[in-house]
């Protein structure tokens, strides 16, 4: 994604780096620790390799996560978020605490339960 020649305010460039169905749920694996493709593949139902792999790059092109290659075969590469990223995820986290606030008053605690926010 290509940031744009003008903007109303900060928050709408935040929000243009951060739009998409993808890229919260990313940013909240990656606050796991570190990860490989596969892992994120894995771990983020629905979404599809090329999909994942354009995310990251978008991510990594704003200086949101970093991408760790290392030598050898099979080729191992590892991203994990930079202080950008973990600045975005403090905020993803509150996004994620009104959500879940908001499935408790919808009675919706089979979601919560199946996913481990509740017991």
């Amino acid at each position: 994604m290509k940031i744009r020649d003008e903007y109303t305010c900060p928050l709408e460039l935040t929000h243009d780096i951060i739009k998409g169905k993808w890229k919260p749920i990313i940013l909240w694996q990656l606050g796991k620790g570190k990860r490989s493709l596969a892992q994120l593949e894995s771990e983020i139902n629905g979404i599809n390799q090329k999909m994942l792999i354009e995310q990251l790059k978008e991510l990594q092109d704003f200086g949101i996560i970093k991408k760790k290659a290392f030598e050898g075969y099979p080729l191992k590469v590892e991203y994990s978020l930079t202080g950008r990223g973990q600045k975005l995820l403090e905020a993803i986290t509150i996004m994620q605490t009104i959500g879940i606030d908001f499935m408790k008053e919808n009675s919706m605690f089979d979601v919560l339960r199946e996913n481990g926010f509740i017991d």
